[in-house]
């Protein structure tokens, strides 16, 4: 590092702001063209004593070395000597008084000089007493003593303030041990207890950098010393358990120094606008996501060592060295594992040359309740062998019987399966399973790397076997206690993502890989065959239920010919909830509970009817309005307004709604007096889980662009449309809509605004050329080409159009403008969001009411691409 010294000796010798600025930027531009040859280490640290040598210069610049009671004192990182490109530099200056006013002047014009110079500066200025109390009162301000370093200034001031913080009276080793770990779950919590997010915080994640400084911090504290390598002489750590620590600190400080220099700031999270340039400048390459996929995978696995690596060492700390003289209670669980505390620990160090004994492990933790983890001295061992094993764990017989012995077992779901995955043992049995562990998934539906949505996906399944969520999951709850094989859910669960990334269809080859399972753990036929059919088939119920009309009996006639009976329903529609809900917390809302569950019962009493003998369309309508009349009676209305009123509306009307629905829509109808202006009405509580607008008015050009306008200038969220006329020229709309965080409409006064919104859009008064809002840092991060595809309709008098573009905000505004400017009629709308991608689906006809001819197609295609794509450039 020669040339830092050339940068620390070649300073100005008197302080210019412009020279400094100038010398800044050569120091920052052989940093960003060492970082492709120096070790990171050595930069990092090269870093620290440039911006050393710039803080001494300035320091006698502004006289303060002439200040013989004033120490300036490095602490947090940089007093560990640790700086990347935009790190904050944290100073403490110490003094043994109460400052001067030319001192306060003094100290004043550096802090600025510094920030003149556009350093991310922390300083406090405090007295040697002042700083020991608010040590005493503030773990976070301790910690940043606890690595402090002497820049300049008075020395036997710093070493006195070093002496009171190293004994118990500053913080003694326990109450220290306490309040890190305390304040390392707070952490983990804020990001759901997971590194597996899309866009981590490296630092401060679970498994990122904070978790190395903590098995640091808590050590240096109890043995006094300075750095992580004298940590191994007081057998804290092994040797190889530093070198792992050091390896993994390496390449995370090789990603943050790279999202230092693409951002050109201080930045910790790996965001997807930086993920393809850090990638390529961290050397995985530059073909786009398949650089970021492999610089991400060794993110996460490296996340995941060190993760468990911060477990093993703090409880080694706390079970080992602090309480070493405390007597634990120890119970013999078998011949080869015993309960010390709540901890299960081996009792021998052989005890894994018995390969079975990786998965007896696991199964004790989920027969005996009392468990809640593995003790620190079995996972070093079972870190050792882990690393020593040749080929996969499946290869033995005892191994199978165990693996499906937990599978099987009330509470396999429970903790066994996730201290599987999080200390590698489900990766070392099934090979497939290593290939998803980090795999990233380029979307914003997805909010978890495919392993780790998978195993919340297994959670959420076991989750319907407990009596304390069955409020949560009432029906799937109730399927569950009656299946006789729930192992096969679970087994499902497994393989429905395992085969992302290999290329291919995810869903064939995972069913391929499910056979092969099963035929070496010897399922039956039957099993087999229900697994594979299950994981080949695990997005069917969604898609109908998201894309499909599922009040249409032909709609769900097809998807109970797919399905073919009543078990694979059962089993298919709890994996789907368990699925849709593992995979991204924000978007799940009750409105996909209530069409999975319509769908489900829907297809339940189509079996139970008999396939053969499916509900006729006539049927449904004849059932709904018998149940509606009643209804309507009891309002004090006569049977022949009723049935003239039902008289001017066509029959689907009837197919589409539920009886309620229709004797509230018509109670309002009839008593609506003038016909002439809109009819809005809003439900003040959710319909199947959102909230529901019905508007009655005549007929007009434009008017699906007008209402999908006016609630979108209410900022909700359309998730679906029913567009009809009724025979006298009068629309009969309904929309379902939902706030941006998914839930259901509630406030009266936000009601009664989106009401007004309607009526004032209806009668054409606002003006409707719209602000496009910006798309979102996220959303332009993607690239989806709009799509139009026209499919066959059911009828030959419709045309179903299906829409795929990036979800911008607007965007079946524009759709709605796009239509009005076509001359075409929508019928039907269903809106579907995955992500930062909508797929919307519409039935059309022409100003003919009748099915667009080719060149009406050829034409409205045009024009909506056309539209969708200047959108999205915009």
């Amino acid at each position: 590092m020669t040339q830092t010294l050339q940068f620390t000796r070649s300073l100005p010798a008197s302080f210019s702001l412009e020279n400094y600025k100038k010398h800044f930027s050569e120091f920052h531009d052989w940093l960003v063209r060492s970082f492709e040859h120096q070790p990171i280490n050595g930069l990092v640290k090269a870093r620290a004593r440039f911006i050393d040598s710039i803080l001494s210069h300035l320091w006698q610049h502004f006289d303060l070395a002439k200040e013989h009671n004033l120490s300036l004192i490095a602490v947090g990182g940089y007093g560990r000597g640790e700086l990347h490109p935009y790190s904050d530099i944290d100073l403490l200056i110490l003094s043994d008084r109460r400052l001067t006013a030319e001192q306060q002047q003094a100290i004043a014009s550096f802090i600025t000089s510094l920030w003149d110079l556009r350093l991310e500066v922390g300083h406090s200025v405090r007295t040697l007493k002042d700083t020991i109390k608010l040590g005493k009162d503030d773990i976070t301000i301790a910690t940043n003593l606890l690595e402090m370093r002497l820049l300049t200034g008075n020395k036997p001031l710093f070493e006195q303030l070093q002496q009171a913080i190293s004994g118990d009276n500053f913080w003694s080793s326990q109450a220290f041990f306490q309040a890190k770990r305390h304040e390392q779950q707070q952490r983990h919590a804020q990001y759901h207890g997971t590194a597996y997010n899309l866009e981590p915080n490296l630092k401060a994640n679970p498994g990122g950098l904070r978790d190395i400084q903590t098995i640091g911090w808590v050590a240096k504290k109890h043995f006094n010393t300075r750095t992580m390598r004298e940590l191994v002489a007081y057998q804290y750590l092994t040797e190889d358990e530093y070198q792992e620590l050091m390896e993994c600190e390496a390449y995370l400080w090789q990603m943050r120094f790279a999202l230092h220099i693409e951002a050109g700031r201080n930045e910790n999270r790996i965001l997807f606008d930086y993920q393809p340039a850090a990638a390529q400048r961290l050397g995985f390459g530059a073909d786009g996501k398949a650089s970021v996929e492999r610089m991400m995978k060794r993110f996460f696995r490296t996340v995941q060592r060190v993760s468990e690596l911060n477990e093993m060492l703090l409880q080694h700390f706390e079970g080992s060295i602090l309480n070493q003289g405390n007597k634990v209670k120890v119970q013999q669980l078998d011949d080869y594992f015993e309960l010390s505390g709540h901890l299960i620990k081996a009792r021998d160090n052989a005890i894994f040359a018995r390969r079975d004994n990786l998965l007896r492990l696991f199964w004790h933790i989920a027969n005996n309740s009392n468990i809640t983890g593995i003790h620190s001295s079995t996972l070093r061992l079972l870190r050792q062998v882990r690393r020593r094993l040749m080929g996969d764990l499946q290869d033995y017989e005892a191994c199978r019987q165990l693996f499906l012995a937990l599978l099987r077992h009330p509470r396999g779901m429970d903790k066994a399966i996730t201290l599987m995955h999080r200390y590698g043992v489900l990766a070392a049995y099934l090979p497939q399973w290593r290939n998803i562990v980090g795999q990233m998934q380029f979307d914003l539906f997805h909010a978890y790397t495919v392993d780790e949505h998978t195993h919340r996906l297994l959670k959420n399944l076991y989750k319907y076997t407990q009596p304390e969520h069955e409020s949560e999951f009432p029906l799937c709850s109730d399927i569950v206690k009656r299946m006789e094989k729930p192992e096969l859910l679970y087994l499902a669960g497994i393989f429905h993502d395992i085969a992302k990334g290999r290329g291919g269809d995810h869903s064939e080859l995972g069913a391929m890989d499910v056979r092969e399972f099963a035929k070496l753990h010897k399922l039956s036929e039957f099993d087999s065959k229900l697994v594979a059919w299950l994981v080949e088939s695990h997005l069917l119920m969604s898609v109908t239920a998201q894309r499909r009309d599922i009040h249409d009996p032909a709609v769900v006639a097809e998807f109970a010919e797919k399905v073919r009976d009543e078990t694979r329903l059962n089993y298919l529609y709890c994996l789907t909830l368990a699925d849709i809900r593992a995979t991204n917390d924000n978007l799940w809302n009750d409105w996909k509970g209530s069409l999975l569950r319509e769908l489900f019962l829907a297809t339940q009493k189509a079996f139970r009817r008999g396939l053969e003998k499916p509900m006729d369309l006539r049927d449904l309508i004849r059932e709904n309005q018998s149940e509606a009349m009643p209804l309507l009676l009891k309002q004090t209305f006569s049977d022949s307004e009723i049935l003239h009123l039902w008289s001017r509306i066509k029959a689907d009307y009837f197919a589409r709604y539920s009886p309620k629905q229709i004797a509230w829509h018509c109670e309002h109808i009839l008593r609506h007096k003038d016909h002439n202006e809109p009819l809005v009405l809003i439900s003040k509580t959710p319909i199947r889980g959102g909230t529901q607008v019905f508007i009655y008015t005549p007929d007009q050009a434009g008017l699906f662009a007008r209402l999908v306008a006016a609630l979108d200038s209410k900022k909700v969220n359309i998730f679906d449309a029913q567009i009809m006329t009724n025979k006298d020229g009068y629309a009969m709309d309904t929309f379902v809509i939902l706030e941006q965080n998914g839930e259901a409409v509630s406030s009266p006064s936000r009601l009664s605004s989106i009401k007004r919104a309607l009526e004032l859009y209806i009668a054409g008064k606002p003006d409707l050329s719209r602000q496009k809002p910006r798309l979102s840092r996220q959303m332009r991060q993607f690239n989806v080409p709009p799509k139009v595809v026209f499919l066959p309709g059911n009828t030959k008098q419709r045309t179903m159009v299906e829409i795929a573009a990036l979800d911008t905000p607007g965007l079946l505004a524009d759709i709605g403008e796009v239509f009005q400017r076509c001359g075409v009629n929508i019928h039907a709308a269903k809106i579907t969001t995955i992500g930062e991608r909508a797929e919307d689906f519409f039935m059309l006809s022409n100003a003919q009411d009748q099915a667009l001819s080719s060149d009406e197609q050829s034409q409205l295609k045009r024009v909506l691409i056309s539209q969708l794509s200047q959108e999205t450039e915009g």
